[in-house]
């Protein structure tokens, strides 16, 4: 276990989208059995097979991971609470001994080369961006390793002006066809594709959150702006949830 003291951010609106976050289930779309479906798909793997969880969050898919597949995980993240986090469900579920929790950026990332047998990056590539997830991490899987990325992308060649507009102002999303187009630029073979369900945003993460911003302490500083910004987020996928779409990669050198 990383042993760094809890970070502090200088951001209040930050710092108020964190609290909202604490002890959900996700901080993202996804589901354990979205989970094992990407899982299949990158197969066959090794026996204990070396994995690596970039931007694991509080831990779900490092679990999955480590109790189905046999896993040696070695889940990152920035947020030390996170990490806790996991610490704490990985004694819970008696998985201690297959997950290491490492805290750091995903934009440095502070492992050898050919190191994993897969890569794993569900609802986080974005923080550096799909193209720069590609072009760095590769250097990290061994021969025959796999990378699995999930990305949010348009499902509609012809998305509609508040999603076109929402989306440009937080992440700008391109088509299925071009992130495709831009893995096999970066080197990958596209083995698998599997879009995330719409149970995929509300089950496990929109419902919960949405219960959590109904409950936050308004006058907390910058909550009331960190529950309105939530609640667009969640009003844009009820009302245009159509346009957009996660899906998984499953990539090979």
């Amino acid at each position: 276990m990383d042993t760094t003291p809890e970070e502090t951010t200088t951001d209040p609106l930050m710092a108020a989208l964190f609290a909202l976050a604490r002890g959900l289930p996700r901080q993202g779309p996804g589901s354990d059995a979205t989970t094992r479906r990407l899982l299949a798909m990158a197969g066959p793997l090794p026996p204990q097979p070396r994995v690596l969880d970039v931007g694991c969050g509080p831990g779900r898919s490092a679990l999955v991971l480590a109790e189905e597949a046999g896993a040696e995980v070695t889940a990152l993240d920035l947020h030390g609470p996170f990490l806790r986090e996991l610490d704490r469900a990985a004694v819970t579920r008696g998985l201690d001994h297959r997950i290491r929790t490492v805290r750091g950026s995903m934009a440095d990332l502070p492992f050898a080369d050919g190191g994993f047998d897969l890569v794993w990056a569900e609802g986080s590539a974005y923080n550096i961006g799909f193209d720069a997830a590609l072009a760095s991490w590769r250097r990290l899987l061994a021969p025959g390793g796999a990378l699995v990325v999930t990305e949010c992308e348009w499902a509609t060649d012809a998305p509609s002006a508040p999603a076109r507009a929402f989306w440009d102002g937080v992440y700008r999303l391109r088509t299925g066809e071009e992130n495709t187009a831009a893995a096999r630029s970066a080197g990958y073979t596209v083995t698998g594709r599997y879009p995330l369900p719409d149970s995929d945003w509300f089950d496990e993460y929109y419902t919960p959150l949405s219960e959590r911003a109904d409950a936050a302490d308004p006058t907390a500083p910058a909550m009331p702006e960190a529950v309105a910004a939530t609640r667009r987020e969640i009003a844009m996928r009820r009302e245009h949830g159509t346009d957009y779409q996660y899906t998984g990669y499953v990539l090979r050198p």
